[in-house]
Formats: C-alpha cells, structure tokens, sequence
C-alpha cells in the first residue's frame, strides 16, 4: 500500500552497461553522447542518444541502465557475499548463519519443486473451514501476522498529527492487480492485462487440483470481488492529499458502524491493543463491511484461496513460480525470469536486509565517501537556505519556518548506528518456505511492539545495500545508503562537477522533498500542520499546479502522457534538487572556474552528469505500467522537464529559441 511517510527517489540502479568502459578518469561518457541531436531538443538524448541506440536489454530485465533497475554490480557484491556465507560452517544463531542458510534453502531447488503447494496446503485447508463472517475475520487475522495481506490492510507507524507516536494504521487492499483504474478502463492494454490475470488466477486454481471449468469460474468470483474492492479505493493521485487520507477514528464507533468486521475480535486476534485506529480510507472499510454481508461465504472463500495462492506463488514449486512470470510479463515485458541466483540475492535483501547489509559494509564501505557526501549534504542545506532567502513569493514569516525546518532535517548516511536484532529469528536450510513464513511473523511482532509506543528515529526504511535515496517526512530526515554512495552517482576520483550533478542532485531531490505538495504539509517535527500563511500557501499551490499541467502535457507512449498530479512530488523534487545541487556546485572552486575537462566546462558537465544519473531504457510493456502507477516520471523527462525551467542550463548549452524544449522565461516553472 502507499504511504506517505516515504517518498523514495527510486534510484535503484541496473547496471547491464560495461561499468568499468564507461567508468573512465575524465568521467564524462563521450561515447555516448549522440552530436546529431542538439541539447536544446533533447539533452537526454544528447547525452545518452548513442547508448541508448546500442544497449540491450537483457531477456531477463525489463530494462537496462540507471533509476529503477536492479544494480547488476552492486548485486553482484551481494551474490559473492551469500555465495560465500552459505558454504562456510558458520556459527549457529551468527548472522552469517542466518543470512546463508536462508540463502541455500532458496537455492535449493530441487526440494522446493519437489514439496509442490504441499506447504500451503495447510492454510487452503484453513480456508475450506471457515464457515460464517467471524471464522473468515479470525482467518484473515491469522493471515496477515505471517505477512499474507487479504482484505485488511493494517499497520503500525507515526501518527501524521503526532508523530512522537506509534498508532495503528488500516488502508485500502484487497486488490491484485496495480492499481484500481485497472479494473474499469476499457483501451486494448488493459484489457490484455485484466485477460491475463484472470489466467492467472485460473492457473492458479488448476495446479491446486481444480478442473480447467472450475478454475475458469473460480477466477471470474474472484476477480468480482477483487473489482468491488477496487470500486471503493481511492485513486494514486487521491492517495497524495495527506488530510484527506488521515481519519483517526475511535474503535468503539467503527465497531458499530462496520460491525461485520469486528474490529474488536479483529485487533485481539492480531494482538493489538488499542481504543484507535487511522483508518486511511474509510469508504473501502464501509465497502467492505457491506460486502462480508452481501457476497456468499462460499465466494468469499474462493477469493481468499486465489489471493493466498497469489502472495505465495513465488515461493512455491516451479509451476507456481511460472505461473506468477507470464502474468507479470504483461505487465512489466520481461522476456525470460531472473536467475534463481538474482532472485535469491533480492528476497535476503528483502527478508534479513540489516542482516545482510552489516555483511556488505564489512566487505565494501568506505567511510571516506561518508564523510565526502556529509560535506556535500551540508553545503546543499547552506544552497536552499539562500534559494529560500531570495524566494519572491514567499513571506519573512514563512520563510524563516521553512529555514527552521530545513535545518532540522536529520541526516542519515551510509548504514544505521543501531543494526536491527534478529535474534529471534530462526532459519532452517531445508525450509524455504517456512523460513519466509517465519521472517514475516518476526517482522510483524517485531511492528506491533512499536504500537503506542515512543517513535525510534534512529530506525531506517531501507537496507544499506539498496541503492536509493529517500526522504521521511515523519522522520523530517533524509537518508543515502551506502548502496548509492557509488559511482555513477559518487565517486571519490571525480570531480566535483561529477558530484555535485550525481549525488548532490539527489541529495538535493531529497531535502526538496520536505518541500514538495506532500512534504510541505508536514512541520519541522514531522506533524502535518500548517506553518504556512494563508496567501503563501495559495502561491505555492498555484506554482505546484503549474508545474502539474506542464509535466501533464509530455508525450511518453503513442497517446499516454505523465500524470502531472500523480508525479507532482516527484517533480518538484527533480526541479528544486537540480536547482539546489547547482547552487552548491557554484561554491565550490571549480564551479567558479571555467576550466575544460573532456572538452566540457564545469557547468556542462554539471548537466552532462544528470542526464548520465537518469541514463535508462526499457520495455514499452514496463513502461506504460510504470506511467499509470509510478509516483516518478520516466527517466528522459528527469532530465529534460527540470533542466528547460533552469536558466543556467540554457547559458552553458546555447540553448535558443527554436529548440524543441525552449521555453520562454515566463514559461519556466520555478518553485524552490
């Protein structure tokens, strides 16, 4: 489900390119650069054109490059590491135990094929006994403390209105494809994607012993009441008004008003204890409540075997795993499946990520980068400060709040101070699937023991070997992984022109964050409250939607265009990060020089290193989906939406009128 408490820069990388060709000294990828197409068209082009035309995508990937793709070097460093761990005789309960044992029960194939669905066959039976509201509430409980996510979707995390607490938190679930609109639009791709699903679910039933006819029907009640779901869930872009999404509601009042949940016997069973919840969307709770009355037990019951056979498809037996494949492909164009040595790199990530991630900082860290890129954070923190100052929409009230909160922003880099505690985790070599059953029981207990209880703002939403970035606006801190403290975003060799473009314009992305159409809402502490006057907020709301209709207006696909109010945040970030990032460069003393390197002065490989940060190409099939459910724009406009509302990009490349991507200075888009 999506939060708001991460606005995450997806920057997680695949690196299918020949990483150490391109990684020269002068750290400019000439050879990329396509010098027929001129900057003022289309930079990213200009910059990657070349590249682009040459780069294969590999059958097993959805696309190849930088943003939001699986770092082929990066994994690689984590495959040498589990390969490694899980040969080793390695003391029971270590984390090299764990983290490699886990490993080789995933890697193990032939036993894992060999056990079929037998390991969920004890939970379909659970199904098959469930006999009126109150058993299937209780089953749904169950489900949800081994991380098997039915039709509750719940949560402990800060309270948006006092965010040194804990509280509890349901959203709207129940659905399994995207997102809502695809149950309802009607255009040829989706409709291909709704006709694969339901295959898929179809499949689904047939390899756990249904005829080809009643899997045929059991698909079609489940996809029915999957779309009765949806038809009360809020859009992607409603999701992003942080009030709207907030209704802290008091249990004894939804326990009459959605009595056939049972709230009360629902917490108990999840073992919560709690007078409250926030009920995020309250219409897909009024929706349900209504249809546990309405929909027949029976139904009911073929809708909770197709979406538990849905979550754990991927870790059963190669059929299941299969099956799971061709109905993704559609979505996301993928030729082939990942190596079982990829998969299994991913899910230790995902399941004993700290765990691993003290493993991969031991091995391959370098302190040095943190302290280089705390030096870059603070002079971006030095760079909004006096963008803020010299702002001529703002007020001296409003800015000196935005000043108070920019420099209460925490910083985090590199791994956590304090590793998370697995010690009661258990794993089995020969038990895969139980071991993942297992990790998510630890991570449940591991959340409900936070419930009502003082927030740990030392705690990270990331693993340190996950290349990314994010900004908490709960936390107001922003977090940089070791993962991403690598070239091409940082690198100890480059320059700072290099730098200051990789790196600093996602550091920059992520302070701006706090001061995006979701992150400006929130105060210095982490609360939404406003802290705003009434006329600058109106100033501010009126630049957002500008910048809104102008990514709205960009071309991706044939006739489908960037949702401008879906990607707003993003958006924003993209153009304050930049901004942000140059300002900061321009500190420094190569900034205030003009000397070449590559041919290039330091503002044009500025820019030549942020067009090279969003270098990417992928599947058309990956892409629409990406459009209709991302948060981010596709790569070719981080680059070329920002940079036409910057005016020093138009004096380091000449850009004129006439150029594709001119525009006009009244035209430009600037908020930060």
């Amino acid at each position: 489900m999506n939060k708001v408490f991460y606005l995450c820069v997806a920057l997680v990388v695949l690196g299918a390119w020949k990483y150490q060709d391109d990684h020269k000294k002068g750290f400019v990828d000439v050879a990329g650069i396509d010098s027929l197409t001129k900057p003022g068209d289309n930079f990213f082009r200009f910059v990657n054109g070349r590249w682009y035309d040459t780069a294969k995508i590999a059958a097993d990937q959805s696309g190849v490059g930088s943003y939001s793709f699986m770092n082929i070097p990066q994994k690689l460093l984590l495959q040498n590491i589990l390969d490694s761990v899980s040969k080793a005789r390695n003391t029971m309960g270590s984390i090299d135990q764990k983290v490699g044992d886990f490993y080789a029960s995933g890697m193990d194939t032939a036993t894992i094929n060999q056990r079929g669905y037998q390991p969920i066959k004890p939970v379909l039976a659970q199904i098959d006994a469930i006999a009126n509201v109150p058993s299937l509430i209780k089953f749904v409980a169950a489900q949800l403390k081994t991380g098997n996510g039915l039709i509750i979707d719940f949560g402990i995390y800060p309270d948006n209105k006092n965010s040194s607490i804990n509280i509890a938190h349901a959203s709207q679930t129940g659905i399994g494809l995207p997102e809502r609109d695809y149950y309802f639009k009607t255009d040829s791709s989706t409709l291909r994607v709704q006709q694969a699903y339901k295959k898929y679910i179809g499949t689904l039933f047939r390899l756990t012993g249904s005829s080809p006819a009643a899997a045929t029907k059991n698909a079609a009640i489940a996809y029915g009441i999957e779309q009765q779901n949806a038809a009360s869930h809020k859009t992607n872009i409603q999701l992003r008004d942080v009030n709207a999404n907030y209704h802290k509601v008091a249990i004894a009042a939804i326990s009459k008003t959605q009595a056939n949940i049972g709230w009360p016997t629902l917490l108990a069973e999840l073992g919560a204890t709690t007078d409250s919840v926030d009920m995020g969307q309250p219409a897909y709770y009024d929706k349900l409540n209504g249809l546990l009355k309405s929909v027949p037990i029976a139904d009911w019951k073929i809708y909770l075997k197709a979406a538990t056979l849905q979550n754990y498809a991927e870790i059963l037996s190669k059929p299941f795993v299969d099956a799971s494949f061709e109905f993704n492909k559609v979505l996301n164009g993928q030729a082939v499946q990942k190596t079982r040595r990829q998969i299994m790199t991913q899910n230790v990530d995902n399941y004993l990520g700290q765990a691993l991630g003290q493993l991969y900082v031991k091995r391959y860290f370098n302190e040095d980068a943190k302290k280089r890129v705390l030096v870059l954070v603070n002079n971006l923190q030095k760079s909004f400060e006096n963008r803020i100052n010299h702002l001529d929409w703002m007020s001296d009230s409003t800015k000196q709040k935005a000043k108070e909160k920019l420099y209460a922003i925490t910083k985090k880099l590199g791994y956590p101070d304090k590793w998370r505690n697995y010690d009661k985790v258990q794993i089995n070599r020969g038990k895969y699937f139980e071991n993942i059953l297992w990790l998510k029981q630890n991570d449940y207990q591991t959340q409900l023991a936070k419930l009502n209880k003082p927030v740990d703002r030392t705690e990270w939403g990331t693993t340190p070997s996950t290349v990314t970035a994010y900004y908490n606006p709960s936390f107001n801190e922003v977090v940089f992984p070791a993962g991403i403290l690598q070239y091409p975003y940082f690198d100890f060799e480059a320059d700072d022109a290099i730098n200051y473009g990789g790196i600093g314009m996602v550091i920059g992305h992520e302070m701006t964050h706090a001061f995006d159409d979701q992150g400006a809402q929130f105060d210095k502490d982490g609360n939404v409250k406003n802290w705003w006057t009434k006329q600058d907020y109106e100033k501010f709301r009126a630049k957002t939607k500008q910048l809104a209709n102008l990514y709205g207006s960009f071309t991706v696909l044939d006739t489908v265009h960037i949702k401008g109010a879906l990607t707003l945040g993003e958006n924003t970030a993209d153009n304050g990060g930049i901004a942000i990032a140059y300002d900061a460069f321009k500190m420094t003393d190569q900034g205030k020089g003009n000397t070449k390197i590559d041919g290039f002065t330091p503002d044009q490989r500025f820019f030549l290193s942020i067009a090279r940060i969003w270098r990417v190409k992928t599947r058309d099939e990956f892409l629409r989906t990406y459009v209709n459910t991302n948060p981010h724009s596709p790569a070719m406009w981080r680059v070329n939406g920002p940079l036409m509302n910057f005016a020093p990009f138009y004096k380091a490349f000449n850009v004129q009128p006439g150029d594709k991507n001119y525009k006009a200075e009244g035209e430009r888009v600037k908020i930060w």
